[in-house]
């Protein structure tokens, strides 16, 4: 039987103790939760700002919002202007 460790063990015991998760849900829940604060940069600003586009927001704003999104990201995103956001969203 095969004894390899998940590299989040950890957290997911800490997960399966505090919550109503198994074992298997919880290791889901992680991977999920790192894949999206993995996503790149540019994908996050592109997949951003469609969302926000869909709700109806102005460039403006939609820009401005996501100037302040990117440092609250696991990994903080270098700091971008306006024009660079435009220039990932529109090439």
């Amino acid at each position: 039987m095969s004894q390899t460790r998940h590299p989040h063990e950890e957290l997911i015991t800490h997960l399966t103790r505090t919550s109503a998760l198994g074992p298997g849900e919880a290791a889901r829940v992680v991977a999920d939760v790192l894949a999206f604060f993995s996503e790149p940069v540019e994908e996050f600003v592109r997949r951003r700002h469609g969302e926000l586009k869909a709700r109806g927001l102005a460039n403006e704003e939609i820009f401005t919002r996501i100037a302040g999104e990117l440092p609250l990201r696991r990994v903080a995103a270098p700091g971008l202007s306006v024009r660079q956001l435009r220039r990932i969203v529109y090439g």
